[in-house]
């Protein structure tokens, strides 16, 4: 981080509506508090396994409430997500295993396409109800994000490698260590220790604790 700077990490996984709004949210913050915003793509899949946590959607009255709130925070913070009657069944169909290795890759090549890819990958899957799962999804979400054919390509090559899969694991046993159960996950930093903020409605008392 620099001089000064709190370091904030966002563990993420582009599957995961309230990610897309913590990620927003802490873009827009960065350029007014005094952090270091680090964008950690991990994958919620195995964070959910490691810790026996379950998709809040399986009980329920939480399903009902949580399709209303995902409205009410997607107008409040003008994000475009839209949340359809069958979300939850959208959500429990679609692996983001290689979506999560894909941004992964390009985190380690060219990770100055980082932030616009993910914000595509939520585009096209929570504002667009389109599938990110396959190949040729992805590599759509990339030309939208406007990464070049050959890289795109050579990005996609890489998820089944090694590096690829090893660096996405070990972001999420990180997010792990730091106590996280469930994404977003944000992991400030501060005074000599990480204090970690489930969700994407501890926004501000992630500011107040780093003295913003």
């Amino acid at each position: 981080a620099r001089m000064g700077r709190t370091l904030v990490e966002l563990f993420y996984d582009v599957i995961s509506p309230y990610s897309w709004l913590a990620f927003e949210v802490l873009c827009r913050y960065r350029h007014i508090w005094n952090m270091e915003l680090r964008f950690r793509p991990a994958f919620l899949g195995g964070i959910m396994q490691q810790t026996g946590n379950k998709p809040p959607a399986m009980l329920p009255k939480r399903g009902e409430y949580i399709l209303k709130d995902m409205k009410r925070m997607a107008k409040y913070y003008q994000v475009p997500v839209r949340m359809s009657a069958d979300a939850f069944q959208h959500i429990m169909g679609t692996s983001s295993l290689a979506a999560m290795r894909f941004i992964t890759a390009i985190d380690m090549t060219n990770p100055q396409y980082l932030e616009t890819l993910s914000r595509e990958f939520w585009m096209r899957f929570w504002s667009q109800h389109e599938d990110i799962s396959q190949p040729e999804n992805i590599l759509a979400v990339a030309r939208q994000a406007g990464l070049s054919a050959e890289l795109s390509q050579k990005a996609l090559e890489m998820i089944s490698s090694p590096t690829v899969k090893d660096r996405l694991k070990e972001t999420t046993a990180e997010a792990l260590k730091h106590g996280a159960f469930g994404m977003p996950a944000v992991v400030a930093h501060y005074d000599g220790k990480p204090h970690l903020f489930f969700g994407s409605d501890r926004l501000e008392l992630l500011g107040s604790v780093i003295g913003e």
